[in-house]
Order: C-alpha cells, then structure tokens, then sequence
C-alpha cells in the first residue's frame, strides 16, 4: 500500500503550510485510523503529524475536525494537538496537526484527566448544538441548535443514526418502532442541565499521553449537550481508570442515577457503529430497547 515515495507530497504540504522549503529527513507511517492514511513526519523544523485521504469528504471531514481542535484548545482545559494546516493537495485531503510525543503516565494522569473533563463541561452556551457540523467517525453529524436536550439527542442524534441504519438495510421497521416508543418515554427520563462544551467521540483511543505524562484529546466530534452522554460513552468500551470518574465527580458532580442512563446515552455509539462496522453492535441496542418496552 505504501510502497510508493511520498516525500514529494509531504514537502508540498508542508510547503502550503509555512511557505517556504521543508525537507522530510523520514517519515513513519502510523496505525490506528480506519478512515484516514497517518504518517509522522520528521524534518528540520521539528515533526508533524499528518493525515490525508483521496475522498472529497475528507475535505470536509477534516475542516471540521480542525475547527473542533481549535475550539477545544480556545477553551485550555487539556492538551489539544495544534493545527497547522489543512486543504488539498494534488487532489488529496490533509490535515496537518503538531506531533505529540508520548511518555509514560504520571501518577496522577487519571485524577488530572477527571479534572480537566470537569473543566472542560464548564464551558456552556444557550443552545445544543453548535455552529458547525462536524463528523461522528465518517457519518455526518448534524449539529443544529435546539434549546431542549432531549429533542436533540431525539431528532439530532438518535433517529438520524436509527434512520441511516434502517436506509441501508441493516435494521427493520420493528426497530424503529421500538425506538419511537422509546422516544415518547426520554422526556421524563433524561434530566436537562445546562449545555456542555463536550469532546465528543471520548473513547480510550481518543486520549493519549503527551511528552510530559499528560492528557492529551485527540480527534474530536465536538457540540453542546449534556456531559452525561460524555461520560457514559467512555464506559462503553472501557479502558478509563476509577481514578479519573472519582475526580471528575469530586470536580463536578453529577446529577443522581447517572448510571441509570448510561445505557440510553450509549444508545448514540452503538447506532453510530451500526452504521460503520455493521450489526455485530445491534445486540446492545436490542438489549436496552427491551429493557424500556
């Protein structure tokens, strides 16, 4: 796959982002992405992280990432990754971004993760939303303001997932109509807080260690919405210490019986994999559409 000399692409973008001659010394490519080539890039002004990918939507997909990384690090409640540049070159989308090196954890990583979670959410704003969409993995995520939590995270984030899924032939109408029974219950069990500044996508994979043994968020899929379904999402695949939800609560607590919605919120995800990888991930979403019958 990667067999052919890309030192001429790298050093054009390069070129694009500081105007001027850039050599790459090397290059590595990187794992990890399901969407998008990385590669890390090591030259005379230091190293860079860069992405790309031949499709037209990458353009997109990574304007809007970038917008989401600014307004993250515009906040300066965690380590966000610089964004450099992004555009296209000879046909190729690219986001270029500040190389964060890793280290090892310091003791207190978690505890510190907890906390600036806990001051990231502190940033509000009137509406949920916000005012750009942005992307969810590669599916579109619409963003538009409404002044109630539930009906977005109803017609925002539950039905448009529930009704791609159903488009392309991976759910039937029973689902649905499980969903729309569902739909008329979330009003009296969701409570409604104030909107919070959220990450977005916050899974393991999305938190790195940075040179000082820091946290550091990685690709985001930022909006305004309640911090419960933030908070729920890192519980759906694991890998987050006790350490860093005993802060986050010590910092700001949440409301009580959060672990009884955990499952609703997580609703979103699994949909949301549905969609990428197929209905291997329709098993969790049954489970809890039974559980509400």
């Amino acid at each position: 796959m990667f067999s052919a000399d890309y030192t001429p692409f790298f050093e054009s973008v390069l070129f694009e982002a500081f105007g001027k001659d850039v050599e790459v010394n090397k290059y590595q490519f990187l794992g990890g992405g399901c969407i998008n080539n990385a590669v890390k890039l090591d030259t005379a002004m230091g190293k860079f992280f860069l992405k790309w990918n031949d499709s037209k939507q990458s353009e997109e997909m990574f304007e809007a990432e970038a917008n989401g990384l600014s307004l993250l690090i515009d906040k300066q409640a965690i380590t966000i990754p610089h964004v450099i540049k992004y555009g296209n070159n000879n046909g190729k989308a690219y986001l270029l971004l500040e190389f964060i090196s890793s280290a090892y954890r310091q003791k207190n990583y978690w505890e510190r993760l907890g906390g600036q979670l806990a001051d990231l959410h502190r940033n509000t704003h009137s509406y949920f939303g916000l005012h750009f969409n942005n992307f969810i993995g590669a599916l579109p995520q619409s963003n538009e303001y409404l002044p109630s939590w539930v009906d977005f995270f109803i017609e925002k984030r539950l039905k448009v997932q529930a009704g791609l899924a159903y488009y392309n032939g991976l759910v039937g109408k029973d689902l649905l109509k499980k969903m729309e029974k569902l739909y008329e219950k979330l009003p009296s069990m969701l409570p409604e807080e104030q909107p919070a500044l959220l990450h977005g996508d916050l899974w393991s994979g999305n938190v790195m260690v940075d040179s000082q043994g820091l946290p550091c968020l990685i690709d985001p899929a930022v909006y305004y919405g309640n911090r419960e379904i933030e908070l729920a999402f890192t519980q759906l695949f694991g890998g987050f210490d006790d350490d860093f939800y005993y802060a986050y609560q010590a910092s700001f607590p949440l409301l009580p019986e959060f672990d009884k919605r955990v499952e609703i919120y997580n609703l979103y995800p699994l949909l949301v994999h549905v969609n990428l990888f197929g209905t291997s991930y329709l098993s969790g979403v049954e489970r809890v559409l039974k559980r509400y019958e």
